[in-house]
């Protein structure tokens, strides 16, 4: 086709076999577009296209992916707010005529339908990172890292200990938006007994949980959607190189938290040597 339409918040390109979303930067763009930049879609990857009213003498032309083609909506499951769907185009009224030709050309392009049997659509780029609250989380393309906060992290994840997940132990992703009462990213291991949700998020070592500014939807959300990808081709994406030395002034607060938790009787006497040991090893 080699056409372009321009939208609010995104210019869509479209091409022979593909379509180029790219989004604009802006206060009034949604963080998530911003943090995705720009993606290309594949036809293959498409099953339908829907044009519809929108609100305030708008109009929505939205390309349906299939089910499995894409491991970011398959990491938000259905969670994500209308205004922040990367797949949905606003444009005015007034260019609806324009908006149901385009429709119409794409619909003509479409010959895939059903679950895809691979991703089709690419996974966000790492290294990536986000703070949660109560942990960071880090993902250098092969291995997940959760490093617990001192001011967020229950008792239950100090005892366990800084995490680290290779993506050939995993079996998936678990993502609950931040945006609903209580949000978090869960790791699911191969070797897990019994459902992931067996355990609290909140005393899961191999997850994360979000609070208000912690965890945000542009975060975390392509970070589940890169893990999900690594744990599907098994991690062959490159890895980055990991920092080998930690921040002593960050050892010496987690050693005192440590201790604080030591004297209030929630870690024993060995669990406290052990883990001060292997936070000075760090260093």
């Amino acid at each position: 086709m080699g056409d372009v339409l321009a939208g609010f918040h995104a210019v869509w390109e479209f091409e022979s076999d593909s379509v180029l979303i790219r989004y604009e930067r802006g206060i009034r763009t949604p963080k998530l577009f911003q943090a995705l930049g720009e993606r290309r879609i594949p036809l293959s990857a498409l099953e339908g296209v829907t044009l519809t009213p929108g609100k305030r003498g708008t109009v929505a032309l939205r390309l349906r992916p299939r089910p499995g083609a894409d491991p970011l909506m398959e990491a938000a499951a259905g969670q994500l707010r209308e205004g922040s769907d990367p797949y949905r185009l606003v444009l005015p009224a007034e260019r609806e005529t324009l908006a149901e030709y385009y429709a119409d050309e794409l619909k003509a392009l479409l010959t895939e339908s059903g679950t895809a049997d691979r991703y089709l659509v690419a996974a966000p780029e790492g290294p990536l990172q986000f703070k949660a609250y109560d942990g960071k989380a880090s993902f250098d393309g092969t291995t997940v890292q959760f490093r617990w906060s001192w001011t967020g992290a229950s008792s239950a994840k100090w005892k366990a200990g800084d995490q680290s997940y290779p993506v050939a132990d995993l079996s998936g992703v678990e993502w609950r938006s931040p945006e609903v009462f209580e949000g978090h990213l869960r790791l699911v291991r191969r070797d897990s007994a019994g459902s992931p949700g067996s355990v609290q998020p909140d005393q899961d070592p191999a997850a994360v949980i979000f609070g208000l500014g912690y965890g945000p939807v542009h975060e975390s959300l392509p970070f589940a959607a890169a893990v999900l990808a690594a744990v599907r081709t098994r991690g062959t994406a490159p890895a980055v190189p990991a920092l080998s030395r930690r921040d002593p002034a960050d050892i010496a607060e987690r050693i005192r938290h440590l201790g604080e938790l030591h004297r209030a009787g929630l870690v024993t006497d060995e669990e406290y040597s052990s883990k001060k040991a292997e936070l000075l090893a760090e260093l």
